[in-house]
């Protein structure tokens, strides 16, 4: 499954490389006028909802091509842009309602209901939103020790 899921990822990655739509949609996202912090909640948003029915690896090696050159045009650090998207992927993993996560854990104890292990996954879902949330704010704390290891 997880080689299928490579290969096609492959093949669309070479999709995108002929024709140019990754660059394109950065200069059509640049001339929309939104400022780059909009964009980019836009962008959590949505791997927000995709990780809500897609696996994390399909769903990065699907997205990532599209995104990262608009965030790039947008003035984002790439490490940056990384240390977001594993954060959100994993917070879409675990939210509800279809986080595949949740239901890996419900294989596991499967005495403990499935609202239960909702509820209790809720207070970490709460706290990654607010470290997504400090870490557009300010990307200095992503940022800060890759600077000073890089000179």
């Amino acid at each position: 499954m997880i080689f299928i899921i490579l290969m096609g990822s492959m093949v669309f990655n070479s999709f995108l490389a002929v024709t140019t739509i990754p660059m394109e949609m950065a200069s059509w996202v640049g001339g929309l006028g939104l400022p780059p912090t909009v964009i980019m909640i836009l962008i959590v948003i949505l791997y927000l909802v995709l990780g809500t029915f897609m696996e994390e690896l399909s769903m990065i090696l699907l997205t990532v091509p599209i995104f990262f050159p608009v965030v790039v045009a947008l003035g984002f650090d790439p490490i940056w842009f990384g240390i977001m998207i594993v954060m959100v992927v994993e917070m879409g993993m675990i939210s509800p309602p279809v986080g595949m996560t949740i239901y890996v854990i419900k294989g596991i104890a499967q005495d403990v209901p499935i609202g239960t292990i909702f509820r209790g996954v809720m207070p970490f879902l709460a706290v990654e939103i607010v470290l997504v949330a400090l870490i557009i704010a300010f990307p200095i704390i992503v940022t800060f020790l890759p600077s000073i290891s890089a000179g």
